[in-house]
């Protein structure tokens, strides 16, 4: 009996490590794909130059990309429950590698080689929405306590707001060799996650997916029908915030830009100080949130709370050190909030529909990222008032939204739904 103790204890000492890279692993997602898109953004200026294109035309190498991943995100989810994560993840890292050699290869061999940069993104953008979104689900069906998964969670979002500092730095210097060498590099981090996914990620035990689209949509109905109120309020809250992030930050790359003249690597190392703050707070929430429902709900709140006061605050002055501040705290509301989010739908959601609902609400803040820079943009061009009221009135309603609709103290997890074949 002691011998089988002692080979029980050492069973359980070697899944530890081997969970832990398997976290790893999967967290090395968010960074790459967050880094294949984020760090083009400072370079645009330079494309247009390089490629002879206008504005407009630069905007789309960014904005095509969340576009197709708006709408093939849930297909990717129900994918994800239909066959199993792994089988979604690694295809589609490969058309990310694929899209970013394709890119590569017209800036460096073609004269008009817009169109097929443009064709490029287009398969990073299917890359990337059967990618990211699948991680949430991932992570739950792992870590099968509450208090792992919340934590666990939190490492997953500090890897996407990670990659978000790094970008902006990483993608000037790279382009400071070649212009077009960023996109060579997001094959490499591709390939380099595929093989991380590979070895470290293992199937769970008891993870089978026998979902039909018939039994799918009425799962889809049963959850909503029941839960809709708080299902709701998390996607809405989710592209609120990505939202205002990807609006302040496409107005504070503009402010530094043409009012302090900052550019080229000193600006994305600026740009990298809130979303550093966004990147610890996202950390240090996902740890101390643990399995409290009731802990999520009011962190997410304060944080909402948190950044709507720091855009408000950017009305009483445009002092450099002041604003760079502000926005700092910001990143911090804005941080603490996204990981709760994350948490509250992974440990509400059955297992069989945890990869739809969680890419439902990737999707939804992929919408907040591809609507905050260019609705900035307009209000830019007329009173910075105007854009400071929408972005208020936008974290209200966030606020409001997890104070009344996010009710812990209530039966909150989902009904369980069969996910056999009819």
């Amino acid at each position: 009996m002691e011998t089988n103790n002692k080979q029980a204890e050492l069973n359980n000492t070697n899944r530890k490590p081997n969970k832990k890279l398997a976290i790893m692993a999967i967290a090395s997602i968010p960074l790459i794909m967050t880094l294949g898109n984020s760090m083009l953004i400072p370079l645009l200026p330079l494309m247009e130059k390089e490629l002879d294109i206008s504005k407009f035309q630069s905007s789309l190498i960014i904005t095509v990309y969340s576009i197709v991943s708006i709408f093939l995100i849930p297909v990717a989810g129900f994918l994800s429950d239909k066959y199993g994560r792994k089988i979604v993840i690694i295809p589609s890292l490969i058309l990310t590698g694929i899209g970013g050699i394709i890119c590569g290869w017209a800036g460096w061999q073609l004269d008009s080689a817009f169109t097929w940069i443009i064709i490029g993104r287009i398969f990073q953008g299917i890359g990337a929405s059967g990618a990211f979104p699948i991680v949430l689900p991932l992570v739950g069906d792992i870590c099968k306590e509450e208090a792992e998964a919340s934590a666990s969670l939190g490492i997953i979002e500090t890897s996407n707001t990670f990659g978000k500092v790094l970008s902006p730095i990483l993608g000037s210097l790279i382009a400071g060799i070649i212009w077009f060498m960023p996109f060579f590099a997001i094959p490499v981090l591709s390939l380099l996650s595929l093989l991380l996914i590979v070895f470290f990620v293992k199937k769970p035990k008891g993870d089978n997916h026998e979902l039909s689209f018939g039994r799918f949509t009425k799962n889809i109905k049963v959850i909503f029908k029941q839960h809709w109120r708080w299902l709701t309020a998390v996607f809405i809250i989710g592209a609120i915030l990505m939202f205002v992030l990807f609006g302040l930050l496409f107005y504070l790359s503009s402010i530094l830009e043409d009012k302090y003249h900052y550019d080229g690597v000193k600006k994305g190392f600026l740009l990298a100080i809130p979303l550093a703050a966004l990147c610890a707070a996202s950390f240090i929430a996902g740890k101390v949130i643990k399995d409290n429902l009731t802990r999520m709900k009011w962190i997410t709140f304060f944080g909402i709370v948190l950044t709507g006061i720091s855009i408000g605050a950017t009305l009483f002055s445009e002092k450099f050190i002041y604003l760079i501040v502000v926005f700092l705290v910001c990143g911090i509301g804005i941080g603490a909030a996204l990981p709760c989010l994350d948490s509250i739908l992974t440990q509400s959601i059955e297992k069989e529909m945890r990869g739809t609902i969680t890419s439902i609400f990737s999707s939804m803040r992929f919408l907040g990222v591809a609507a905050g820079p260019p609705v900035i943009a307009l209000l830019m061009k007329g009173k910075i008032l105007d854009m400071i009221i929408l972005l208020g009135v936008l974290s209200v309603i966030g606020a409001w939204l997890s104070f009344k609709a996010i009710k812990p103290e209530e039966k909150k997890q989902a009904t369980k739904v069969k996910p056999v074949l009819e």
